[in-house]
Order: C-alpha cells, then sequence, then structure tokens
C-alpha cells in the first residue's frame, strides 16, 4: 500500500508528463422537430501545449472560454472531437473501457464548488473511501487508515470521518474534496477554478496548501482561474485563452512584467495594484463589445473584434503560434514565451 509519504520522491523534475496536441472539443448544436445538427460549439479549438511534471502550468481567461471544458477534456471526462492527449508518453485521447479506467487513478480533478460535489448522503469517510472502493485498492482497516491519513495530510481532524458534508465550512469541504483526490496517489490533478467558492480569508490557505502538497507528493498541476493574482502566487507558467485558443504562454514574471497580446495586456491591466501612487498612475485597457459566439467564431484572429490595436490583417488571417524565444522562468530557469499575434515582432 502506498502512503502518502511516499507518492512524490521519484518523479523526473522538468520531463513532460502531459502533452497535447491541435486538442478540439465540440459540443453538437441541434434544432427541430428532427434534432438535426445545425452546427457546433468550438468549445476548445486546436490547442497545444505541454505540463512538465511537478509544475504548475495556469490556465486564465474570460468566463466561457473554454478553460473548464479543457481540463475535463484532458482528464478524459469528455469524448474529445480531435487532437491527442499524451500522458507519459501514451495518447489518452482515443482509449475506451478498461484501458481508459486503468488510467483514472494517475489523474484526477478537484472542483469548483465544494457542495455540489460532495454527496450529502455519505459520510466524509466514505466520500474519500470511494475512489478506493471503486477501484479495489484498499480494504477493511488498510481503508480506514487511507482515509485517516488523507484527512491529516489536508489539515482535517481524522475523528471527522464519521460526519457529514454540511456540517462543515466551504474550506473545509473543498479540503475533503482535496483529500479524495488524493485517495489514488495520482500525478496530474486539474485544479477547475477550486477557490472560486471560498471566502477571501480561506482562498490562500487552499492554495498554500495545493503547494505544500505539491512540494511533498511531487504533484503536477493544471490550476484553472480568473483570479491572475492567485495565478501569479502559485503558477511556473501561465497559459491565457480567449474563445477556445490559447494567445499567449510563458513563465508567470515574463507573462506579468511584459505580456505580448494585447488580450494579456487587457487582463492584466484589470488586476489592482496594491500601491496607491502606481494605481493612480496605471493605464487600463477597456475591451469593447462582447465575446463572440463560439458556434460562429470571425475568421482570422479570434480577438480581433474587440481588439483595440487589431489591423485588416488581423480579421482575415489567423495569427501563427510563434516562439518569441528565451524568457526567465522560476527558480532561475529559462522557458520560452509563446504568443499568437499579427502585431507582436
Amino acid at each position: 500500500m502506498t502512503t502518502i509519504a511516499e507518492t512524490g520522491g521519484d518523479t523526473a523534475a522538468g520531463a513532460p508528463l502531459v502533452q497535447v496536441q491541435d486538442l478540439e472539443m465540440y459540443f453538437p448544436i441541434y434544432k427541430g422537430v428532427l434534432r438535426r445538427q445545425v452546427g457546433s460549439v468550438r468549445a476548445v479549438d486546436g490547442l497545444s501545449f505541454d505540463i512538465r511534471r511537478g509544475e504548475t502550468l495556469g490556465l486564465v481567461g474570460e468566463s466561457g472560454c473554454g478553460k473548464s471544458t479543457c481540463g475535463r477534456a484532458l482528464l478524459r471526462l469528455y469524448e474529445v472531437t480531435g487532437g491527442r492527449i499524451t500522458f507519459e508518453g501514451r495518447d489518452i485521447a482515443e482509449l475506451a473501457g478498461n484501458a481508459l479506467r486503468d488510467m483514472r487513478p494517475r489523474m484526477q480533478m478537484i472542483f469548483q464548488d465544494p457542495q455540489a460535489c460532495l454527496n450529502p448522503r455519505m459520510t466524509v469517510g466514505s466520500i474519500i473511501s470511494e475512489p478506493l472502493d471503486e477501484h479495489h485498492v484498499a480494504t477493511g482497516e488498510e481503508k480506514r487508515q487511507r482515509v485517516r491519513e488523507l484527512l491529516e495530510a489536508v489539515g482535517m481532524n481524522p475523528e471527522f470521518a464519521n460526519r457529514y458534508p454540511h456540517e462543515f465550512s466551504g474550506g473545509q469541504r473543498q479540503r475533503i474534496g482535496i483529500a479524495r483526490a488524493l485517495a489514488l496517489a495520482p500525478d496530474f490533478i486539474v485544479c477547475d477554478e477550486p477557490i472560486a467558492a471560498l471566502d477571501v480569508s480561506i482562498q490562500a490557505q487552499v492554495v498554500n496548501l495545493l503547494q505544500d502538497l505539491q512540494e511533498k507528493l511531487g504533484l503536477t498541476y493544471l490550476f484553472i482561474s480568473h483570479d491572475l493574482s492567485m495565478i501569479r502566487h502559485i503558477a511556473d507558467r501561465v497559459a491565457v485563452m480567449y474563445l477556445g485558443k490559447i494567445v499567449e504562454l510563458a513563465p508567470v514574471e515574463e507573462l506579468f512584467n511584459a505580456p505580448k497580446h494585447p488580450y494579456t495586456k487587457a487582463l492584466l491591466s484589470a488586476v489592482p495594484v496594491p500601491d496607491p501612487a502606481v494605481e493612480a498612475k496605471r493605464e487600463r485597457i477597456i475591451l469593447t463589445g462582447d465575446v463572440p459566439n463560439p458556434a460562429n467564431p470571425p475568421a482570422g484572429c479570434r480577438f480581433c473584434t474587440r481588439c483595440p490595436d487589431a489591423i485588416d490583417r488581423c480579421s482575415v488571417e489567423e495569427p501563427v503560434w510563434r516562439n518569441l524565444g528565451p524568457a526567465k522562468g522560476s527558480n532561475g530557469t529559462v522557458e520560452d514565451h509563446f504568443v499568437a499575434c499579427h502585431r507582436v515582432e
């Protein structure tokens, strides 16, 4: 039986754990009495990136841009429309049945709303041990010991195993969700806005817990959020998503200090700075219009209808995903800075 303290130590830091190539996730649109398909919502439309073992890749963007859909597609909670999802060198995009089931313990998810994702009729111990039962990992006293160990790992009293979710606060319920995600000792966890439903005073505690668990267990995170301040705190690299596509990907400090894409600049201009003198002089970029319909995205650059720097070329030609060269990453490493924009040289 693998214990909490043993699950992290043998990871090869920096090697790609998850590689995504041309990932597509389309949802059909049906109309009429005969329910004929008349189109598709292009929630995720041709994403390519990798997530290295032991790192946290932040994924940010407006509501409805496809962040959560991307995370669920990586875990194969959806049948992907196209592309490749390579997990430790194995393409899991086409897996089904027992082959997919065997991969499930390696990949887990922490959901946004801890109240909605916990069964109110089950005790905390039953909720956390459900993955162990489903995959026949442990039974009897061994299972009870694992539940106690998981509760301790997320900073909760093991005696809480016999209580029900409604007896806990939002932050405690999210810790229970984290314990459940850790039950099968995964390598990769998708954190789908795990702090969005929590009080501000609790958010930092949960994020610090995730960082401590990552360091202790060697976990790899895809951290989805619209909170750019929290992304700056937890992420190693950041991918900025707009209308189903990633428009910029860079080390976190490089992205915050020297953003290249106009959409990234607009997002960062909305983040308040805790310095009144700097805040008073900052220029905010106010985007006009609404996000286009993902079922009928604009030709060329997806952002051209709202971009303050758009030129004629932007509305007819889709920008190429380009590497701008190395930039300083976390811990002194050198990472590449990618962007998709005609105006960036």
